[in-house]
């Protein structure tokens, strides 16, 4: 029911500041939002089906495509899960390389999360920043595997080959500039008076109520819950390695930027210590060419730069899976969204996207 002053209206999927084909149907009282309806699936591609139709190594290419933004860690937690099943015990160096990917995507990821979040509130020079550091990484993977975006650089078992020679040391060189790089856009953004305008109080969401929406990731951690999969339930090498996990205060779009801006500092930390602790061995386990894992299932979950990444197979003793479901935290992210936009004005929508940081492509899969 509508009252005598409130209106429907659209939000995408056409909008630039939705990035993606995003629909909100908002209801409104003025410029005031009553109630937000996110409408999504405009990007479905079954890929759940895909993974049932593939084999084992196969279906791992879809999961480039699902969060594209950081490819790494959808293929990370898929072969993951397919090694659960088999049973195998991959290499500790592998482990340590996949950290060190997986640490640098994230970096990668939350730079073109404020490049965009700051571009959509009106800081246009962040943005330019934000891509500066983010194209030093993508180099970085194009020089060890070929591709920028969706990497597909993992292998059931272990890694394909070792890092390039000299790669590690441009690893280093990355790293000793990242912290001034860091350092700038906090001056640009942190104290900025519009900035604080535009992001403190708005869309605030306590801990329990983002728990009950299954939120996870930086979005939960801005709320003041403690939960880092990497912490909780350590996979790869996280258990050998020191990190902080940040969390804010208030739960308002403002502390998910701290959060976020921390973690891209603890994520340089730990691939820096992977990298330092890396132990010299085999990279690849023993597996057998065609992937028959016995019959069962598994059910494994990392932690993405969006949230919990998980991904649940059964096995009926084929090369294909019987089943294949993929938890995705950008879905289960922006079911907070109504709850974060009532009573707010149509133009903090806008910023509650980009505190969201929500992929199309993970939500829709």
């Amino acid at each position: 029911m509508f009252g005598p002053s409130e209106m429907e209206i659209n939000l995408g999927p056409q909008h630039p500041s939705t990035h993606g084909v995003l629909r909100l149907k908002l209801k409104l009282d003025g410029e005031r939002i009553v109630h937000t309806d996110p409408v999504i699936g405009y990007l479905h591609r079954g890929c759940e089906k895909l993974g049932e139709d593939r084999t084992y190594p196969q279906a791992m290419v879809y999961t480039d495509r699902m969060d594209y933004v950081a490819a790494f860690c959808e293929n990370l937690v898929y072969v993951e899960t397919v090694e659960k099943l088999l049973g195998v015990d991959v290499p500790a160096r592998a482990q340590y390389m996949r950290v060190v990917l997986a640490e640098l995507q994230r970096i990668a990821s939350h730079l073109l999360w404020l490049a965009t979040h700051a571009l959509d509130i009106g800081a246009m020079s962040v943005f330019l920043y934000c891509f500066r550091e983010r194209e030093q990484i993508l180099d970085l993977f194009e020089a060890f595997c070929g591709a920028r975006l969706t990497l597909s650089a993992a292998r059931i078992g272990g890694m394909y080959q070792e890092f390039p020679e000299g790669w590690a040391a441009e690893v280093h060189r990355f790293c000793d500039v990242f912290p001034s790089r860091l350092e700038e856009y906090h001056q640009l953004l942190t104290s900025n008076r519009i900035w604080l305008e535009r992001t403190q109080g708005v869309g605030v969401i306590d801990g329990p109520t983002a728990l009950d929406y299954g939120v996870t990731g930086p979005c939960l951690r801005g709320s003041g819950v403690d939960y880092d999969v990497r912490k909780a339930m350590p996979y790869a090498a996280y258990r050998e390695l020191e990190f902080d996990v940040p969390l804010g205060r208030q739960g308002d779009t403002y502390d998910r930027y701290l959060v976020r801006m921390e973690e891209m500092r603890q994520s340089r930390r730990l691939a820096l210590q992977a990298l330092q602790r890396m132990p010299d061995g085999p990279i690849m386990a023993k597996v057998p060419k065609r992937i028959r894992p016995p019959k069962g299932e598994a059910y494994h979950v990392n932690e993405g730069p969006r949230g919990e990444l998980g991904v649940y197979l059964i096995s009926d003793g084929t090369e294909t899976a019987y089943r294949c479901r993929f938890r995705s935290p950008c879905f289960t992210n922006l079911q907070a969204l109504p709850e974060m936009a009532r009573g707010h004005l149509v133009a903090d929508i806008i910023a509650l996207i980009g505190t969201l940081d929500v992929v199309l492509g993970c939500v829709d899969r």
